[in-house]
């Protein structure tokens, strides 16, 4: 299958609110493809996590900062949030992910505004979603359960705050692309939520 791309680009875009499982698809797409992933949240987690003027750390942004170890908490998680609505941040890093989505050999990139800004031409395009408290629980179990720092009631209470910036927000707001195929993992196992991208991909190669 990876040899049906080649040389040309083909942009698989994920779209969907924080703990949806976009990641995993993500991640599952890029490995039976072999096509390159991106996280781009890990770009607002970075710029968040660097501290200072977040605007000038997003024009400053090198792909060693993708690599720090903090970058998957709860705070930096929120940081990339309240950066991610100004619009001068925003503009910095598109240049930055509609290079690494158009590179020759295949991407998937997940985010939040990877099929309606980065990637509208993208040839697949998802939205992976699932209801606060379901998605407020998967955060609670990574961040350790019982042992979490935060309550799961509390979990839920940043959730919704973050939706709330996210499809409030008036630069790029957090909504299904059109023609994305839309995918509810609230009750959607992850092998069946894969296998249906995987579907979709499929479908779109051989439409090539």
């Amino acid at each position: 299958m990876q040899g049906i791309v080649g040389t040309r680009s083909f942009t698989v875009a994920i779209d969907g609110p924080a703990a949806a499982g976009k990641g995993t698809i993500a991640r599952a797409l890029a490995a039976t493809f072999g096509f390159r992933h991106l996280d781009t949240g890990l770009l607002y987690r970075a710029v968040g996590a660097k501290g200072g003027d977040p605007v000038a750390a997003a024009r400053g942004l090198v792909a060693g900062d993708l690599a720090r170890q903090d970058l998957r908490t709860a705070e930096a998680g929120q940081a990339a949030s309240r950066v991610a609505v100004i619009p001068e941040v925003r503009a910095a890093l598109v240049d930055w992910q509609r290079a690494f989505a158009r590179a020759p050999g295949g991407a998937v990139l997940d985010g939040r505004d990877i099929g309606t800004v980065i990637c509208p031409e993208a040839e697949v395009k998802l939205y992976v979603t699932a209801s606060a408290p379901v998605r407020a629980h998967r955060r609670w179990l990574e961040l350790g359960g019982e042992a979490a720092p935060l309550s799961e009631d509390a979990v839920l209470a940043e959730v919704v705050a973050r939706d709330a910036r996210d499809m409030g927000r008036a630069d790029a707001p957090l909504r299904p692309a059109e023609g994305a195929l839309v995918l509810d993992t609230s009750e959607l196992g992850v092998d069946e939520a894969v296998a249906r991208a995987e579907a979709a991909v499929r479908a779109a190669l051989d439409a090539l």
